[in-house]
Formats: C-alpha cells, sequence, structure tokens
C-alpha cells in the first residue's frame, strides 16, 4: 500500500510538470500581469434567475435551445482537479499563473475551482476569471461567450448582472464578425451566432441593445432562407419597440421577407390580400427612403390579385356560360381593379356582352 501511494505522488507530479510545459510550449501570447475580476460577494450558483420569461416569436424554442448544465468534479481529479487544498488557496494560485503568463494552465485550474467549490465565494471570481481569460488572452470567442454565459446562469446574484450582460452581447457580435474557421476554411456561423444573439436578449430583456440584437436576429433568420421565422422577428420588433429606429429598418426587411414567401410558394390569395395589407400598413409610417421600394412591393401584389380575379372572371365569358354570369363576373373586377392594364380590355368586353344581350 505504501508503494502504491509513493507511484502515485510521483505520477501526479510527472503530469503536472507535464501539462504546464504543454501549455507554456503552446503561448501565442505576450506574458502580462493581470488581476482576477472582484464580482459582489453571494451565495453561490443561482441558475436561471434572469431568465426572461417574455415570448419571442422567431426565436428558437426550448428544445432546440442547449442550456448550459452545472459544472461538476472531473474524472480522475488527480490530473484535472485542483491544485490546492481549498478555494482561497486556488485562486491565489491561479492569479499567479496569470501574471506568469501561463494562460493555458490558468485556465483549466480556475474552472477547477468552479468544480470543485461552486458554493465559494471565490467561485463567482474565478467564473468571471475564466471568462476573460478565454476572450482576451486566449482569443477564444465562443468558449468565451459559453463562459460568460455560465456566469449569467449560476452566480447571477454575485456579479454585477447588467454589466455582464452587456460584455455577452459584446462576445456575441464578437463571434458574428469573426466567423467560424474548420480546417482552414472560413465560413460565416450563422446558426450559432444567431442562438447566442437570442441567449442575449432573454438573458436581459431589458438592455438598451435589444432593439439591436432582434433586428440581427431577423436578418440571420434570412441568411438561413427562414423567411417566416424572419417576418415573427421583425413583426415582435416592431411591436415591443415602436418607436425605435431598428423598428423602421424592421418594417422594409419584414415586406422584402414576405414577398419571398409570396413568390417561393403557390399562389394563395389570402397571403397575397394579409401582404397588400401589410404593405399598405407599412406605407402609411415607413421611412421617406423606403417608400419607393414599398410602393413597387405593393403594385406587384395587386397586379397578382387583378390577374387572378382576372382569370376567375374570364371563366364565366364561355359558351358554357349565360352572358348574365359573365356581365356580372366583368363588373365585380372592375369595381375591384379599375386601374388593372387588364380593365381596358375588360369594359371593351363587357360593352360587347351587354350590345349582345339587348339584341
Amino acid at each position: 500500500m505504501e508503494d502504491y501511494d509513493i507511484m502515485w505522488r510521483v505520477n501526479k507530479t510527472l503530469l503536472s510538470v507535464s501539462l504546464a510545459a504543454l501549455s507554456a510550449l503552446l503561448l501565442a501570447r505576450p506574458v502580462a500581469a493581470q488581476d482576477l475580476p472582484t464580482p459582489g460577494a453571494g451565495m453561490g450558483p443561482q441558475t436561471g434567475v434572469r431568465y426572461a420569461t417574455d415570448a419571442y416569436p422567431g426565436f428558437d424554442n426550448e428544445k432546440e435551445i442547449v442550456s448550459p448544465s452545472r459544472k461538476s468534479p472531473r474524472w480522475f481529479a488527480f490530473i484535472f482537479g485542483p491544485d490546492r487544498a481549498d478555494a482561497k488557496s486556488q485562486l491565489a494560485h491561479c492569479v499567479e499563473l496569470i501574471r506568469a503568463g501561463d494562460y493555458g494552465k490558468a485556465r483549466r485550474q480556475l474552472d477547477a475551482l468552479v468544480r470543485e467549490w461552486p458554493t465559494a465565494a471565490e467561485a463567482a471570481k474565478a467564473q468571471q476569471a475564466l471568462a476573460e481569460l478565454c476572450l482576451s488572452r486566449l482569443g477564444q470567442t465562443e468558449d468565451a461567450f459559453a463562459e460568460f454565459r455560465y456566469l449569467l446562469d449560476f452566480y447571477s446574484l454575485q456579479i454585477d448582472y447588467d454589466a455582464i450582460a452587456d460584455k455577452l452581447y459584446a462576445v456575441a457580435r464578437q463571434m458574428k464578425a469573426e466567423g467560424k474557421e474548420v480546417m482552414f476554411v472560413h465560413f460565416e456561423n450563422v446558426v450559432d451566432v444567431r442562438r447566442a444573439y437570442e441567449a442575449c436578449v432573454l438573458h436581459a430583456p431589458g438592455a438598451k441593445w435589444v432593439a439591436e440584437a432582434m433586428l440581427e436576429i431577423g436578418a440571420l433568420r434570412e441568411k438561413a432562407g427562414e423567411y417566416g421565422k424572419a417576418v415573427q422577428v421583425y413583426e415582435n420588433l416592431r411591436n415591443l419597440y415602436p418607436d425605435a429606429e431598428e423598428a423602421k429598418i424592421a418594417l422594409r426587411h419584414e415586406a422584402e421577407a414576405r414577398m419571398v414567401l409570396l413568390d417561393d410558394h403557390a399562389y394563395n390569395r389570402s397571403r397575397a390580400r394579409d401582404t397588400l395589407g401589410f404593405l399598405t400598413m407599412a406605407l402609411a409610417s415607413c421611412r421617406e427612403a423606403d417608400r419607393d421600394a414599398l410602393e413597387a412591393m405593393r403594385a406587384r401584389v395587386e397586379t397578382l390579385l387583378a390577374e387572378e380575379a382576372y382569370r376567375s372572371a374570364a371563366f364565366y365569358d364561355s359558351k358554357t356560360r349565360t352572358k348574365r354570369s359573365a356581365i356580372n363576373a366583368y363588373e365585380k373586377f372592375l369595381s375591384q381593379h379599375p386601374d388593372s392594364p387588364r380593365a381596358a380590355a375588360v369594359r371593351a368586353r363587357l360593352d360587347e356582352l351587354k350590345k349582345g344581350s339587348e339584341q
């Protein structure tokens, strides 16, 4: 038993030295001293305290959102666990690692602290330091977002919540700007970025940047070809923030998304009339810069409805139908679409039918 204990201690020491050496070799940033942030003292993990309960149409539903799970001690704690025996000593150890520029090991040890002593006063400080480290020193933007989100989810009462929510949004914007690279191929990470923006809104529904975030969510839905979802987001944005500049921009985007839906689906009279009603409403409150585009959209929808109405009217103008039926159909068409390109021809045909019925 004594020999086994000696071997275990030797192996632990060798592994610690190897991991520290490896992390030092991987450092890509200059060494700089940095103290840990100091969130407010608190009471331990409090999950979901500040989650929004409002409905946000066009966002992913609860089944599609992957919520962070509570961190727990890792397996093989003698390798991945904390180097010190208590949370206070461990936090001081992490400070020294950061000051020494050993950011890789500092990240692992901060995470180990949170996992081993989640209710300690030092845990919230360690979690915030971990998020900041991923963002500013390691350049791991997506990981930083996940760590800031975990901080909001599990330590909401121990931090400056609004400041961290603002930071979360700033990181989401950085994720969008950077995109993603896999196997040296760079691409826009549309789904993950959109979900990051949605998480920001759900965590801080009263923040000053929510309208801006929702506008971006709608645009990302469009980019993914999800125009129906985009319409829901834009409509909700206009309802929640009717006086915001983003609401006026959303009005134009929503109109364009509705037109895509109209063009991409088989003709539907109800959808066309609904789109026409929306465009009429939009023209009453749109930006002057968007007026011509919206007028053109409305003209297209009116033409579409007029063509459908003309075909319906012309159906009664046949040998199998009475002249009275054709006359009634054409008169109804003219009452509904007096300015249609078909109107002149219909009036001429209507005169012929009326003369013929008088003979």
